[in-house]
């Protein structure tokens, strides 16, 4: 493999919750986060669920399908959240988004390659190249929805009431999530967070924190730092990685 990653996740509970319910896996080659929803303890394990599902692709050898691959766990997770729920009645409707990046193998030797991007609820991908930061996610929230129809600004929809309405999440039902595929190369910095970041720090300050911090660690560190400075009303985790040439 040309390409690899290294990776930082740092979670925090935030200042008004006791709990987290967010999950992450930051590996060689998957980066995750999944943000529950349902109350605790429900919220907390569906989180839990689909990371666990989705990790064995971070040493699979054989995807040459990687957006089925993704896309069968998630299916794998619904059924594991369904049988949960169903065994236990008090964790009736608990769920979590969930936003994934898969690093493809390749023997060819070059600095530049693929990732398959999978996306359900609000959790977000970001990518830092040239010094310029893009969203590689779209919210799937209520507020979402009416900035595309144009009836509020994206300014306006970061203090909506509902602006934690989810359209869609994993709850062991059948759902259809985002994916693609995303060039890759070497240089890059990708950052995936749950809502507890990005609804309370804008994405100028994500930008200036992941260009100001080389070390992945402090730049995490650092992110969590920013939300818990702006009030941090809910669970915060950051997962960061860079990627680099292997034998960098």
């Amino acid at each position: 493999m040309s390409l690899t990653l290294r990776t930082a996740v740092v979670s925090d509970p935030g200042m008004v919750r006791t709990n987290n319910e967010d999950s992450a896996h930051a590996g060689e080659r998957l980066l995750a986060v999944a943000d529950g929803v349902g109350g605790m303890p429900a919220g907390e394990l569906a989180s839990d669920i689909v990371i666990r599902v989705l990790t064995p692709l971070d040493s699979a050898t054989d995807l040459d399908e990687p957006l089925r691959a993704l896309r069968d766990a998630l299916d794998e997770a619904n059924r594991q959240i369904r049988a949960a729920c169903e065994a236990d009645p008090a964790t009736e409707g608990m769920g979590t988004t969930i936003t994934a990046l898969l690093l493809l193998r390749d023997q060819t030797g070059a600095d530049t390659g693929m990732m398959a991007l999978l996306h359900v609820g609000d959790s977000r991908a970001y990518l830092l190249r040239g010094g310029e930061l893009r969203q590689l996610t779209k919210d799937d929230t209520f507020v979402q929805s009416l900035v595309d129809q144009g009836l509020i600004t994206a300014d306006e929809a970061r203090n909506h009431p509902q602006r934690s309405l989810i359209t869609r999440a994993v709850q062991g039902q059948h759902v259809a999530p985002t994916t693609r595929m995303l060039p890759v190369q070497a240089g890059d910095r990708y950052l995936l967070c749950s809502d507890g970041l990005s609804d309370v720090v804008t994405d100028e300050a994500i930008g200036q924190a992941m260009q100001s911090y080389p070390d992945l660690r402090q730049c995490a560190e650092q992110l969590v730092k920013l939300a818990l400075q702006a009030g941090a009303p809910d669970n915060v985790t950051a997962v960061l990685a860079d990627v680099r040439a292997a034998d960098d």
